[in-house]
């Protein structure tokens, strides 16, 4: 289908793609800064670490909007309130939302850039959605380790990061200060859910994909 970009639905979906990625950045510093209050500092920063990769999907929506400069575009469309006290529901409101773009929006938006012709726009779309698949799945692991709270101990040893000074503790429970760098510890985080660890979880996304 021949059709002008300015004519387009693609151009509306890039300006509903980059506000969403937008908000969800300032969703997950709100998010950080309730996690850091409750001493969970690890999980403050996967929310900050999260946040710029949003930033930067979102600077790749509005790049591709640049040759429609000096315009106006009017979108309608709905975005979520997650406004909670507690970090399990701010994960798992998370991992909603990330799954919902994975699977559903960004798909959507992407076949109709391929339907208008828009390739780029349309591996654009495709490309992130993979990326908030691993969000996603990141979100949901450390949602359910907390409300199950396995988030600091297990039945069997475990290994898990200080992502503080980078010491990895092997054992069966989490100790209160790192014996490395001497902080708490809510700065530890199960070592496969480390976003250092990205390309595990890549792997696993991949092969349910």
């Amino acid at each position: 289908m021949a059709i002008e970009f300015k004519d387009s639905k693609t151009k509306e979906n890039l300006m509903r793609a980059f506000a969403g990625e937008s908000q969800a950045r300032n969703r997950y510093t709100i998010a950080a800064e309730t996690a850091r209050n409750q001493k969970m500092y690890a999980i403050s920063q996967i929310f900050l670490f999260t946040a710029d990769q949003e930033r930067a999907h979102a600077k790749r929506f509005y790049d591709l909007l640049k040759n429609l400069s000096g315009a106006t575009i009017t979108i309608d469309g709905g975005y979520p309130v997650d406004h909670y006290d507690r970090v399990v529901e701010l994960l798992q409101s998370a991992e909603h939302n990330e799954r919902e773009e994975a699977e559903d929006v960004y798909q959507n938006f992407g076949n109709a850039a391929k339907e208008e012709g828009f390739l780029e726009v349309a591996s654009a779309f495709f490309q992130i959605a993979k990326i908030e698949a691993v969000h996603a799945e990141r979100f949901g692991k450390l949602a359910n380790l907390l409300e199950t709270n396995r988030y600091y101990e297990c039945e069997n040893s475990e290994e898990w990061m200080c992502l503080n000074c980078g010491n990895i503790h092997h054992g069966k429970m989490v100790p209160e200060v790192c014996p490395v760098c001497r902080e708490e510890r809510g700065y530890f985080i199960p070592l496969e859910l480390a976003p250092y660890m990205e390309p595990a979880i890549y792997k696993s996304v991949s092969k349910n994909a």
